[in-house]
């Protein structure tokens, strides 16, 4: 029950943030959105400092590492999951599967999204 705990109490706290910071950075009406470009980036940048950081120096416990990375920063950005998976590939040598798993993520979830778009203005429009 402390891992559900931990993840659920850091996904609150970092969706917070991801709302507060990329409604601070892009104003409304703007086109292109700053706020979740910088959410991304920096969602990123602190997953491999969290994951290097406690890797190397810190003595984590299973409750605090669920919830600084897929807690806090799941709820954050997703983006960082797929970019420490991706770099987790890499580091293994498994090119294909990484290349695989990159492009497909990318290409694939914007294809779903465009069905999904589809598929309601198909009963809805």
């Amino acid at each position: 029950m402390g891992l559900l705990l931990s993840v659920g109490v850091g996904g609150g706290l970092g969706a917070l943030a991801r709302y507060c910071i990329a409604g601070w950075l892009t104003p409304a009406g703007a086109s292109f959105n700053w706020g979740i470009f910088v959410v991304n980036i920096t969602g990123g940048f602190l997953m491999g400092v969290i994951v290097e950081a406690g890797a190397l120096k810190l003595n984590l416990s299973p409750e605090m590492r669920a919830f600084l990375t897929v807690g806090i920063l799941g709820g954050y950005t997703t983006f960082s999951t797929f970019s420490l998976d991706s770099v987790l590939l890499l580091q293994k040598g498994q090119y294909g599967a990484a290349a695989f798993y990159m492009i497909g993520s990318v290409v694939l979830s914007i294809a779903a999204l465009f069905a999904g778009l589809w598929v309601v203005r198909m009963f809805y429009a």
